[in-house]
């Protein structure tokens, strides 16, 4: 087979891998400022879509208005790319910076979409494929494929919200490799630590915001909180996302668990529910990063009480706001960058391999052929992997196995 990526080789964001000039797997855009795009895909028959995160699914649109190629991927990561892809739109337009598509586009791409299920076995196109959970996030994706597995974004570590993935016997493996070198604190130390910190918020009279990403991370704490005893409200595109994942009940880990959180949550559905939230205990709010959303309201009235804390669950990149919040505890609001005098800590709930879990789970798939890809610094991971055949394309550069 030949293989070509598009992006997300030695990055993180804007994957897509073209296969043999027909098969496509992801296909999203770095949300960046400005945004970073993927080179054009060519002659795409089929896109193999992992999940739903904009950097592997958010030029969907763009591809099937060009090739018009048939998509695969779970009921939760379709309803959930449509939903972000949306979004994106309303992004770009607020940040000034041209969209790749239009909404027709995004219309016309959802009836491409053909619904897979985990375990599933097909043929598609001359391709014959199986479908397992990557415990990233819910209805997140691997393609077995010709004695080949494509993992895409990879945990296999349970989390509130799903179970760890498996290893799958192959050949060829390729793999993600965002944490190469890197490993995550215990889970439950991280989650132990969290909750422990609320309370000493709560309980020293102060409010706790909590940034979050929409998809996996607002639910994960949602359900981490949902016995706290606290006051817990959520706002943000988070809402309608815990909707979708409780219309996929097979893609959770406990789907009872997660609607008993939403029960036990005020949500917030206008400018008076927002001030309503600023009198109870914990307010989770989109963005992740900071970088728009509700939270920031928010966060312009609680900064300056001391007593107060913003605590961060999820990676801040270079460049966002939440990245300054992290370095000079400073945030920008609509231009203006103003100090911020309440806690702030960070929690690393990602939803990643640590390094340690990505060695184990390429011995567990014991593969002849290792191919690592998103990823800023592969080398780590290569040296721990002396026993394999491994490949570190670049993008834009064909190898064949």
């Amino acid at each position: 087979m030949k293989i070509k990526f598009l992006g997300g080789a030695s990055e993180v964001g804007r994957l897509g891998m073209l296969m043999d000039d027909r098969f496509l797997f992801d296909y999203g855009f770095s949300p960046s400022k400005p945004p970073k795009y993927p080179l054009m895909a060519s002659n795409a028959e089929v896109v193999f879509l992992s999940h739903c995160h904009v950097d592997h699914s958010g030029m969907i649109p763009l591809v099937c208005r060009k090739y018009n190629p048939k998509v695969l991927a779970t009921s939760a990561t379709a309803m959930l790319a449509e939903l972000l892809a949306t979004d994106s739109l309303k992004v770009c337009k607020y940040e000034g910076y041209p969209a790749p598509y239009k909404k027709s586009d995004i219309r016309s791409a959802m009836k491409n979409f053909e619904i897979i299920r985990y375990s599933d076995s097909v043929n598609v196109n001359g391709l014959r494929l199986r479908f397992h959970s990557a415990g990233h996030i819910p209805g997140s994706t691997m393609f077995e494929f010709n004695d080949s597995l494509f993992t895409s974004d990879l945990n296999t570590i349970d989390t509130q919200l799903v179970y760890g993935a498996k290893p799958v016997k192959c050949r060829n493996l390729f793999i993600e490799g965002t944490y190469s070198g890197r490993e995550h604190p215990p889970r439950k130390e991280v989650e132990n630590s969290f909750l422990e910190k609320i309370d000493e918020v709560v309980e020293r009279g102060g409010k706790v915001i909590i940034p979050v990403f929409a998809v996996g991370r607002t639910q994960e704490v949602l359900m981490l909180l949902r016995n706290s005893g606290h006051e817990v409200w959520l706002d943000g595109m988070g809402k309608a996302v815990s909707r979708i994942f409780l219309e996929n009940p097979d893609y959770l880990r406990s789907p009872k668990g997660l609607r008993n959180a939403m029960n036990k949550t005020k949500i917030v559905h206008s400018e008076l529910g927002r001030k309503y939230a600023l009198k109870g205990d914990v307010i989770v709010a989109t963005s992740g990063m900071m970088d728009g959303g509700p939270v920031l309201g928010y966060m312009k009235h609680l900064k300056d009480d001391k007593n107060n804390a913003v605590l961060l669950t999820g990676y801040q990149v270079e460049g966002s706001n939440g990245r300054m919040l992290l370095d000079r505890k400073k945030l920008n609001f609509s231009g203006v960058t103003e100090p911020v005098n309440c806690g702030v800590e960070y929690f690393d709930f990602s939803a990643h391999c640590g390094h340690k879990e990505l060695v184990g789970f390429v011995h567990g798939c014991e593969p002849e052929n290792v191919i690592i890809y998103h990823s800023d610094d592969r080398k780590p991971l290569k040296n721990s992997l002396n026993e394999y055949n491994v490949h570190t394309p670049e993008n834009n550069e064909v190898i064949e196995i």
